[in-house]
């Protein structure tokens, strides 16, 4: 017999939705009926999304100053509340786990109202603003790169990670090898939706400023914009650069464990993905990104010892040229950032973020979920 339900927030965007289908996996292996909370925007991510059942409810993004639009988004969310608060009051959670995002902030809330058990899940080194919003009133918070033990909500904040897709697990397993004398040399570069441009339009300059022999060691993926694969592709051509450019690769995690250096954004998942498998990486966060959150994401990757942090506006195609030769001259130390890459991984996360929400739901502290972790 099942047990539960736990509800679980998730909307807005799959990056927020895919930490909670982790989570749900999990929950679900364990006995517990998950049912997920979320809005009308994300139904396109949700059909591998394992819930007993759907609920949607209101809300709206807070970003306007006008008077008018905070108005209606205001009574948007509050009649997304009182939505939430029925589904609550229909199927009984055990606890209520939220993911980020507006969409979070109806059935969240409505779960602290109702002294139900509840849990925010924060991906990034700093919290969103609806996490913000929530966090006074939850009963714990789950970290992706919070530091335990620091800041106004240290008493309850627990540093679980991100939980990664069973293909980066995988790939986990391939030791780093490094490439020495005129072995080839494998780079991979990404920068997700928002942020490829910049590399199409930056490394393939970088490469043509290599040394001949180095240019001849190099293999290159790169993800790129559609609009751009083949401008990149050719660029690599006429380089004699080996190189595979694409707007997605279905097998991105083995990529990453076959590359001696990462050159991407730093986004919540990009990051953890790269310190559980273990690889060296230039880190270039996206310089518009909300709250600054993939700066400080970068900085904790980089604060052990696995990347190197360098901002956008420094990265003129000499200086890309530097890093990436370096780098390609010196395999001890991308042994070593390798390593303490991985030292930082928290492969495990998606079992302690279970944990965890299993703990609020039969209501003990996380004080006491803490030294039960530690027994």
């Amino acid at each position: 017999m099942a047990k539960g339900p736990i509800l679980l927030a998730a909307g807005g965007t799959g990056g927020h939705l895919f930490p909670a289908e982790a989570l749900a996996h999990e929950l679900e292996a364990r006995g517990w009926s998950v049912h997920l909370v979320t809005d009308e925007r994300v139904g396109r991510f949700t059909g591998s999304f394992p819930a007993d059942a759907v609920h949607t409810v209101g809300s709206a993004t807070i970003g306007s100053k006008n008077p008018l639009a905070l108005a209606r988004a205001l009574w948007a969310i509050w009649r997304g509340v009182r939505q939430a608060s029925a589904v609550i009051a229909r199927t009984k959670p055990a606890a209520v786990v939220g993911f980020g995002g507006y969409p979070t902030l109806p059935p969240v809330y409505a779960a602290t109202r109702r002294k139900v058990p509840s849990l925010i899940h924060e991906q990034n080194a700093v919290m969103g603003r609806a996490n913000r919003a929530l966090a006074a009133r939850v009963d714990a918070i789950a970290g992706g790169f919070l530091p335990q033990g620091q800041g106004a909500f240290a008493g309850k904040t627990v540093t679980t990670g991100n939980p990664v897709r069973p293909a980066v697990i995988e790939a986990s397993a391939q030791p780093y090898l490094p490439a020495e004398g005129s072995a080839p040399f494998r780079l991979l570069v990404f920068g997700g939706s928002q942020g490829a441009q910049f590399f199409s339009d930056a490394v393939p300059a970088a490469i043509k400023l290599l040394s001949p022999a180095e240019r001849a060691r190099l293999v290159v993926t790169q993800q790129a914009r559609a609009d751009d694969a083949e401008r990149v592709k050719a660029a690599y051509g006429e380089l004699g650069v080996t190189a595979e450019v694409s707007p997605f690769f279905t097998d991105m995690a083995a990529r990453m464990a076959a590359s001696h250096l990462v050159l991407s954004r730093s986004g919540a998942s990009t990051v953890s993905e790269i310190a559980v498998v273990g690889r060296p990486a230039l880190l270039v966060p996206y310089p518009h990104a909300l709250d600054h959150d993939q700066a400080a994401n970068a900085a904790a990757l980089a604060a052990a010892g696995g990347a190197e942090v360098h901002p956008q506006s420094t990265l003129a195609p000499g200086r890309i040229a530097e890093l990436i030769g370096a780098l390609m001259n010196d395999p001890a130390r991308l042994a070593k950032m390798a390593a303490a890459a991985k030292s930082a991984g928290k492969p495990d996360a998606t079992r302690l973020l279970a944990d965890l929400a299993e703990a609020i739901a039969a209501r003990k502290s996380v004080e006491t979920f803490r030294k039960e972790e530690r027994a």
